[in-house]
């Protein structure tokens, strides 16, 4: 029997996260993903927190896709400042 490839549309592929930032008091920026919990980081420009929070909001994910063999239907990159 052939192999049916699935297709999925972009709009199921967006990754979209809610990254609230705050400046700290000795200049560098954090930026947390309040809907993963754990997930913040710091950069010494805003743009470089969101990056490093981004990116471990997706190692999470990948961990718990990982561990529990179920594959979400969709993830939603909001970037919203605090």
């Amino acid at each position: 029997m052939p192999h049916k490839k699935s297709q999925r549309s972009a709009k199921n592929q967006d990754l979209r996260f809610n990254i609230e930032t705050d400046r700290e008091n000795d200049g560098r920026w954090i930026a947390e993903i309040a809907d993963i919990p754990g997930v913040l980081a710091y950069g010494r420009t805003e743009n470089q927190a969101k990056a490093n929070a981004y990116a471990l909001a997706l190692r999470v994910i990948a961990d718990r896709v990982e561990k529990s063999k179920i594959v979400p239907e969709s993830i939603s990159l909001i970037c919203a400042s605090a």
